[in-house]
């Protein structure tokens, strides 16, 4: 009986950054959204593990151990995004026989939390701003939530010193709600009419047009909340 000699293969010296490389440039990943979101992936596992190291040397628990320090800590569709990029990348290191490493099984998938909350309807926004017994400050804060996008938190945070976008801070202290409204954008009333000009040669009491009917003055300085301190919507 004659056996065959076979030639004993050599170890593959690829390293992490040639294979990423050549990963990147497969035509599989043309799209250019999915081979800029697996780049950013890539770039930090790289920086992480080492871009010159051997592919070769790079165990399961040292890949699931940088996931788990890189990603750890954030949202389920976060983790399942970036360690999918990962799974992808080594999965085509295989296909094209390169020495990857296998994810364990500690590095597995994550169960998302989906979120079924719908927007509100514009018309139903409209309704509830329309409501005669819902105070003022509740209708400005639910139109600039509608309207801007914005988390609760960042629309309860804003001065009325803060400036209006597009447009040079205002120079003089805001005082009462008039000065809130404008701010918001929301004026609720014309200005008062100028007064008339004296005619000539009369000298009795200056004439002026009826003005609008005013709010009373709340006192020099800001309006101050009685929590916080500083003035808020």
């Amino acid at each position: 009986m004659t056996g065959k000699i076979m030639p004993l293969r050599e170890r593959d010296t690829t390293t992490i950054q040639a294979a990423a490389d050549a990963f990147l440039s497969s035509p599989r990943y043309v799209n250019p959204n999915t081979r800029r979101g697996y780049t950013g992936v890539l770039d930090r596992l790289l920086a992480g593990l080492g871009a010159s190291r051997p592919l070769a040397e790079v165990s399961g628990e040292e890949l699931a151990g940088l996931l788990e320090q890189l990603w750890g800590r954030c949202a389920p569709a976060t983790w399942n995004r970036n360690r999918g990029a990962v799974a992808a990348w080594l999965s085509w290191c295989a296909a094209s026989r390169l020495p990857a490493p296998v994810l364990p099984a500690s590095a597995g998938r994550r169960r998302e939390h989906l979120n079924a909350t719908r927007a509100v309807p514009r018309p139903a926004i409209e309704r509830a701003l329309s409501r005669r017994d819902v105070p003022l400050r509740e209708k400005t804060l639910w139109r600039m939530l509608y309207e801007t996008a914005a988390r609760a938190s960042e629309v309860l945070a804003l001065t009325i010193e803060a400036p209006r976008p597009g447009r040079p801070p205002r120079p003089d202290p805001v005082h009462g709600r008039r000065h809130r409204m404008d701010l918001l954008g929301l004026r609720h009333r014309a200005p008062a009419a100028p007064p008339h000009p004296r005619p000539p040669g009369r000298t009795g009491v200056r004439l002026r047009a009826p003005p609008w009917p005013r709010l009373p003055p709340r006192g020099p300085g800001p309006v101050s909340c009685h929590r916080t301190g500083p003035a808020r919507l």
